[in-house]
């Protein structure tokens, strides 16, 4: 299961499932979740604190779990992206830790929650408002356990696609890992960009340096903000990549 979630996002021109798949089988209100998810995710996740915030304890995969060695297609519900700390998010939750003024009294936006780590970094330092969106209803879940597990109040989760869509102004929008597919990348560059034009929202893109991220047209209009050396249990689970970054857009 690992392996293959970590070859989705390095390999994704080639992946079997895209943006539009996800979005169009696991946002919409129709979708049932199956029996126990609490339950389940507790017996199939173990608490970590092996990564860049060991401040915040999350239930992740890791070796000691069935599924971190299990076949995909066994998992009962959409792939479990929410159980693996990916490094883009490490990096802006680490960054938010270390300049809490960065969210400190700001509506705070994360897109792609997965875990919630950067949400809960945020909420830990000081933001008036945070709201997570992940299209997977069983990560509203997994990041409600995460706050709850880091007493720290539980904030909304949105699982609808809100990407294109105005849903109120937000001082700061955070993403981490999402720059891995084509369509997803150009709907969020042109959406962040819209943000920024017109409320002047700050933007901060979290990312290792993935190919199809730094070969993106964004990728010039970006300032690194922070550089973080990865974890080496983080290194192996992404194939070697030593570090992540925290980018400011600026279009």
């Amino acid at each position: 299961m690992l392996r293959f979630l970590t070859f989705h996002l390095k390999m994704s021109s080639i992946a079997s499932r895209n943006w539009t798949y996800f979005t169009a089988t696991y946002s919409n209100t129709n979708y049932k979740l199956p029996p126990n998810v609490e339950q389940f995710i507790m017996k199939n996740t173990e608490v970590s604190d092996n990564h860049l915030t060991p401040q915040i304890r999350l239930r992740l995969f890791t070796p000691r779990c069935r599924f971190w060695y299990e076949r995909p297609e066994l998992w009962p519900s959409s792939d479990p992206y929410w159980a693996i700390y990916w490094p883009g998010g490490q990096a802006i939750a680490r960054y938010i830790l270390d300049y809490p003024d960065v969210v400190k009294c700001k509506s705070v936006l994360d897109i792609g929650s997965g875990c919630g780590a950067s949400a809960i970094a945020a909420q830990m330092s000081g933001a008036s408002q945070v709201v997570a969106n992940d299209i997977d209803p069983v990560a509203e879940i997994a990041i409600r356990m995460n706050c709850l597990l880091n007493n720290v109040k539980p904030f909304p989760v949105f699982t609808s696609n809100i990407i294109g869509t105005h849903l109120r102004i937000w001082d700061l929008i955070l993403l981490g890992d999402m720059f891995y597919d084509e369509e997803l990348s150009e709907s969020l560059q042109t959406w962040l960009k819209k943000y920024i034009s017109v409320h002047e929202t700050l933007v901060l893109i979290g990312d290792p340096g993935r190919p199809h991220f730094i070969s993106h047209s964004i990728f010039k209009q970006l300032q690194k903000v922070a550089e973080y050396e990865l974890p080496e249990t983080t290194r192996e689970q992404n194939y070697g990549l030593t570090r992540s970054c925290v980018w400011k857009y600026q279009p």
